[in-house]
């Protein structure tokens, strides 16, 4: 396709062309790669290129097209050269600066929001989110429950600022505090109340299995938002270290796990205060997400360390 620069092309002698460059490279989801950008280039809905096959893609748009098709053979993220991906059925701006949400954390999304849901009563549910990326997790928490608040936090001010961009863009201000601090600081800010619901997805690849993921995650994520540095498990102990001294009597913690890593989240949990553990699956039947009440009469906090 690069080599043929004057040529008039068709939606569908380029896009076949483009998918093929694609696949010829290794690339996942050529089809729907091709589709994404070349829809984004047209400015059109994906159907329109089905309905449109025999329409020219004049010089700006193939020019357009070129572009973002270029970025994806150096394995560029989709999502970041959209600017957008779909999380919950909800769009959410990205960029280099945060982690892209993937379909298995929607069934963390979907445990949380269940959980919400057999909490008695009619006070407000308050619920912890902590490494809050782009905010997709509280953003599908406030649009999809009612009477919750939700606490983002976040150690980058730069992921933060994407959050905020997407909470805005959602009306989700009254909803949800954002706030900027490393959980493995004192948290002495976040005493101000205890959390009926912790949720988060913190980074969870260890060092080793890091540098044998797909270039578009080695090479364009955020590494802090990814690994930990250490063996893959620093943040759940530090997170269920805490989760005593942040959540109500019985407040639920509930949080992603690594493909095969839930059984050790869960063991880790059962060493800090909880009790119920129970694992679920995704929809792929992988352990995802490891859930688990605080135990009552915990002693009271201290942060010195």
């Amino acid at each position: 396709m690069t080599e043929e620069q004057d040529r008039i092309w068709t939606v569908r002698g380029l896009m076949k062309s483009a998918i093929s460059l694609l696949q010829k490279r290794g690339f996942d989801e050529a089809r729907l790669n091709v589709e994404l950008l070349l829809s984004h280039a047209l400015r059109c809905q994906r159907i329109e290129l089905y309905t449109n096959f025999d329409k020219s893609v004049t010089q700006a748009e193939m020019e357009q097209f070129r572009v973002l098709y270029e970025r994806r053979l150096r394995h560029e993220p989709v999502q970041y050269i959209l600017g957008v991906t779909s999380f919950m059925g909800l769009q959410m701006k990205v960029d280099a600066r945060v982690l892209i949400p993937r379909p298995e954390t929607e069934t963390l999304v979907e445990q949380t929001i269940m959980a919400c849901n057999n909490i008695q009563g009619g006070s407000k549910i308050h619920i912890l989110d902590l490494g809050t990326g782009s905010g997709n997790i509280a953003i599908a928490l406030g649009k999809y429950l009612k009477n919750v608040r939700v606490t983002s936090v976040d150690n980058s001010a730069a992921a933060l600022d994407v959050a905020r961009k997407n909470i805005e863009e959602h009306g989700l201000q009254p909803v949800i505090d954002l706030k900027e601090m490393d959980i493995f600081e004192p948290l002495d800010q976040l005493l101000l109340r205890r959390f009926d619901i912790l949720v988060s997805n913190p980074p969870y690849v260890a060092p080793d299995e890091w540098e044998t993921l797909r270039p578009e995650v080695k090479d364009y994520e955020p590494r802090s938002a990814t690994t930990d540095s250490h063996d893959g498990f620093e943040f759940y102990r530090r997170i269920f270290e805490l989760s005593p001294y942040l959540l109500v009597d019985k407040g639920l913690a509930l949080v992603e796990a690594g493909d095969g890593c839930a059984g050790e989240v869960a063991e880790l949990m059962s060493q800090n205060a909880f009790e119920d553990i129970s694992v679920v699956q995704d929809l792929q039947g992988t352990d995802r997400v490891v859930i688990g009440s605080r135990r009552a009469k915990s002693r009271n906090p201290s942060f010195s360390n």
